[in-house]
């Protein structure tokens, strides 16, 4: 207790709260612009991070992260943009809202369930961080294989398409994730003698190509119009959010602890937090047709998971010194800087510094909520350009958010091209969605495949050795068989009717 209200003390200085500030618009700024991940806003804050103290330092890392991965809700509900892979999850949702004119209302419950599910997912870690970083740090190969797994079986669970449609998109991305060397020999895969696919294929320039470039080619193919009539304007995000929280209780609930479990997995994060989350809201859905349409629950399950697992990365860094995703990277590298060793001992050397992180959260989203209302407000003022001048404005966008990853213009080129896979995709009812998973999450499947096979001489008995793994496959092995299931009852209903 005497450690908690010392971090208080340490976080409430007047200097740190300014840090808190300042940090608030710069990760709202940064994070809403698509390419400008949440990663790269931490990134760029490391040389000013030299001349702080610990816990100022920190604040601003903390403060930054969680206000940028909400701002890539913004240009996702407003332009089809999503700011971050995590917002790729119900960015449909947010966009069919905006095109109904509800922008406000979709950006106004990312914002309110966001702060809330970084809140619970703070006191959640303040009680239960070691137990939670214990029961991480049991995670080998088989249960990441799994655990990818998994994520790819919720981007076709929750496809509105038909199920061989879903598996098509998804074998594209997964077909994409492939391109590079060969993680078992070393070999190059589908590089066409090219040195710069030798790296593979950024997922940041594919997924602003497949989202948003694809929304431009699909605008100007139905001939631009002066504003859409059915988006309107941004007006009181605030306006029966009341009313949705008490609505969608369980749900904030359920994905803000849901998302603290899954953001504590070394190397989960955010973006398979927001997924499976997504995923559960259209399983247990009262009104599971309404997704894809507009579902504000969608958002809801999202937007508190997003947050929540940014806290639950924090586990495994401060715990035992295992980044839980590249922003707690950086941060580990930043705290070693300031002779701080993040392990088993820090709670006991530096308790005081391991709570002022938690306080820090605290403060961090309490900011997000005015910082992201005047974000959002001002936002709005997008919906009012003439789409004839808005999406070329969007297309440059589109281009130094691509360029800036690697600063080369072959990543301009991969967002070109799979802006025209994308729209093609889309025009033949392919869903976009489970391509950019397979893209995400492909590597990191094809990396524990073949480390679990290794090791366990080619038995694929292997993956089901170790029991969370065997749950974990048990689960993932019977989606596979309800899907194959609705696929050939789908496939059966098409031959009575055709």
């Amino acid at each position: 207790m005497e450690a908690i209200i010392g971090a208080f003390g340490l976080v409430l200085d007047l200097e740190v709260m300014l840090v808190i500030a300042a940090s608030a618009i710069y990760g709202v700024m940064v994070g809403g612009i698509p390419g400008l991940t949440a990663t790269m806003s931490v990134a760029l804050l490391v040389p000013l991070t030299y001349f702080m103290d610990p816990v100022p330092a920190i604040a601003a890392i903390v403060t930054t992260t969680a206000t940028a991965i909400f701002a890539g809700d913004i240009p996702g509900a407003l332009l089809r943009m999503p700011g971050t892979p995590a917002s790729a999850a119900y960015v449909d949702e947010s966009f069919a809202l905006t095109r109904q004119g509800k922008a406000d209302l979709a950006l106004g419950t990312g914002l309110v369930t966001a702060a809330i599910g970084g809140m619970i997912g703070t006191i959640i870690l303040m009680a239960v961080a070691p137990q939670l970083a214990r029961f991480a740090i049991r995670f080998s190969s088989d249960e990441y294989f799994w655990l990818g797994c998994l994520g790819l079986t919720c981007a076709v669970l929750i496809s509105g398409s038909s199920v061989l449609k879903s598996f098509a998109s998804l074998f594209i991305g997964l077909f994409i994730a492939t391109i590079g060397i060969d993680v078992a020999v070393g070999h190059p895969r589908f590089t066409f003698g090219s040195i710069e696919l030798l790296d593979g294929v950024s997922f940041i320039p594919a997924m602003i190509g497949m989202f948003a470039l694809s929304e431009i080619l699909r605008t100007v193919a139905r001939g631009a119009r002066v504003r859409g009539p059915e988006q309107g304007s941004v007006g009181n995000v605030f306006a029966g959010i009341g009313r949705i929280l008490l609505r969608f209780r369980l749900n904030v609930v359920r994905s803000s602890v849901l998302g603290t479990g899954i953001g504590s997995l070394p190397g989960a994060g955010a973006d398979i937090a927001a997924w499976i989350s997504f995923t559960l809201s259209k399983r247990f859905s009262k009104k599971p047709e309404a997704f894809g349409k507009g579902a504000v629950e969608g958002i809801v399950d999202g937007g508190s998971a997003n947050n929540a697992a940014v806290a639950g990365a924090w586990t495994p860094a401060l715990v035992f010194g295992i980044p839980g995703d590249t922003v707690t990277a950086i941060a580990i590298g930043i705290l070693y800087l300031k002779g701080v060793n993040p392990g088993p001992l820090v709670f006991t050397q530096s308790p005081d510094l391991v709570y002022a992180v938690f306080v820090a959260f605290l403060c961090a989203n309490l900011v997000l909520i005015p910082v992201g209302f005047a974000a959002i407000r001002l936002s709005g003022l997008v919906l009012r350009v003439p789409q004839a001048v808005l999406m070329p404005i969007i297309l440059v966008f589109c281009i130094v958010g691509s360029f800036a990853i690697n600063s080369t213009v072959f990543a301009v080129w991969i967002m070109l091209v799979l802006g025209v896979v994308a729209f093609f995709m889309e025009a033949n009812d392919i869903p976009v969605a489970p391509a950019i998973l397979g893209i995400v999450l492909g590597t990191m499947v094809e990396d524990n495949f073949m480390v679990t096979m290794l090791k366990d001489n080619g038995n694929l008995l292997g993956f089901f050795d170790r029991p969370i793994a065997a749950a974990l496959g048990a689960l993932t092995m019977t989606i596979w068989v309800y899907l194959i299931f609705r696929g050939v009852r789908d496939a059966r209903r098409a031959g009575t009717t055709g």
